[in-house]
């Protein structure tokens, strides 16, 4: 018996590293001549947070100063992308539910920007799972909502593109945003070269089988990812969604 406890013991560290391993799947994928990174995370076995503001209420704006505040209580951040737009003093534009907490209601104003080009909607984790509604929907969800952040627009909802995207567009940024394949999985998406919101929602939709994407933003799209050696800084952020351990 003595001989197999420590064998018992390294089994289930190597088991339990494949599974962390397979929990949040990074890839470089090429569609239609464009270059994106797909982060893939299982909402089911990972951590996954929304973070805005420190212990002392500041903005962290950065990824780095986030890594800090994490080591400060023993935790790790594996993966993080800046999670929807913000004004200029670094609050959320629209809603922004962290912990189970509401901390900015959803925002049905109307408006100037991406924002506010109707539909938008909202990305949510709740007790069952993953998912991007329209946010005149979200009002009427009755599953309790563990975290949430409302960006615009709404690229795809049930297959179907946004009324504004058009395949000509000659507006290009690198953009980051999200789709939902599943409940239990959510896509994060960065390109890696200046994209249109048509080849965007496209590649989400097409190659990676998200019926609903939702834009998070264009120019500032930052990921944190060290198994990618990935800390990006453009500029600083508001709302950041990332997996910690």
């Amino acid at each position: 018996m003595g001989c197999r406890s420590p064998i018992l013991a390294v089994l289930l560290l190597l088991v339990a590293a494949w599974q962390r391993a397979d929990a949040v799947d990074f890839s470089t994928v090429e569609f239609a001549g464009k270059t994106f990174t797909v982060c893939r995370v299982d909402v089911r076995k990972e951590h996954l947070e929304l973070f805005h503001r420190d212990q002392h209420g500041q903005p962290f704006k950065r990824f780095d100063r986030l890594v800090v505040g994490l080591q400060s209580q023993g935790r790790k951040l594996v993966f993080a992308m800046n999670a929807g737009m913000y004004h200029g003093d670094f609050s959320a534009v629209g809603l922004f539910v962290s912990g189970g907490q509401q901390l900015v209601p959803l925002n049905t104003a109307n408006g100037d920007g991406n924002f506010f080009l109707k539909p938008n909607g909202v990305f949510a984790l709740t007790g069952k799972g993953a998912r991007v509604l329209d946010s005149s929907e979200y009002p009427k969800l009755q599953e309790h909502v563990i975290l949430a952040t409302q960006s615009g627009p709404l690229l795809v909802r049930n297959g179907r593109l946004h009324p504004a995207i058009r395949e000509d567009s000659q507006s290009r940024l690198f953009r980051n945003g999200v789709g939902i394949p599943s409940p239990d999985n959510a896509i994060f998406v960065m390109s890696e070269v200046p994209v249109n919101f048509y080849e965007f929602a496209t590649f989400l939709r097409d190659q990676l089988h998200c019926p609903d994407v939702l834009f998070l933003d264009g120019t500032i799209s930052s990921l944190y990812a060290p198994e990618l050696k990935r800390n990006d800084f453009r500029m600083d952020l508001g709302p950041i969604i990332g997996v910690t351990e």
